[in-house]
């Protein structure tokens, strides 16, 4: 199965980064990356030890609705290049599992599709749910604190 991971939009990095108001009206907060644990959704690479971030709720949806999770994120508080068809991004390859769940075209999780997920395992968990025609997406979140990661979809 071929597919290729996505991040946040450039348009919603930058918005960020002026200081737009996030999901939950408030402004992003600023902090300064330890080297670790501060992974980018925009470009999908950890935020480099002493590098400044941002962070905000972010909702990964583009409408409201029971199944439109919010939460905090993070972005480079400076320009970085959204990935272009990449295999594996750097954000997950920090963690030894990832929250996995495949979504409808309406973007409705699909009961029975989430699962934690061993970092050895996710390429084969994420070949059989994008075998499933009625999956139009899986977005992968932390295991451990539920935080959006990435969008997964197939590539046509």
């Amino acid at each position: 199965m071929s597919y290729v991971f996505s991040g946040m939009s450039t348009q919603d990095a930058a918005a960020a980064r002026t200081g737009a108001p996030d999901a939950y009206g408030n402004p992003p907060e600023h902090g300064i990356s330890s080297g670790s644990g501060v992974p980018c959704r925009h470009c999908l690479k950890i935020v480099p030890e002493g590098e400044a971030f941002l962070v905000f709720a972010f909702r990964p949806f583009e409408t409201l609705h029971p199944y439109a999770e919010t939460g905090p994120v993070f972005i480079c508080q400076n320009d970085c290049e959204a990935p272009h068809k990449i295999e594996v991004p750097e954000v997950l390859t920090v963690s030894p599992e990832y929250l996995i769940k495949g979504y409808t075209a309406d973007e409705r999780i699909k009961y029975g599709t989430g699962a934690i997920v061993p970092l050895a395992k996710t390429a084969d968990r994420l070949d059989e749910l994008l075998s499933d025609a009625d999956l139009s997406f899986i977005d992968i979140r932390s295991a451990k604190n539920n935080c959006w990661l990435t969008r997964v979809t197939r590539t046509t």
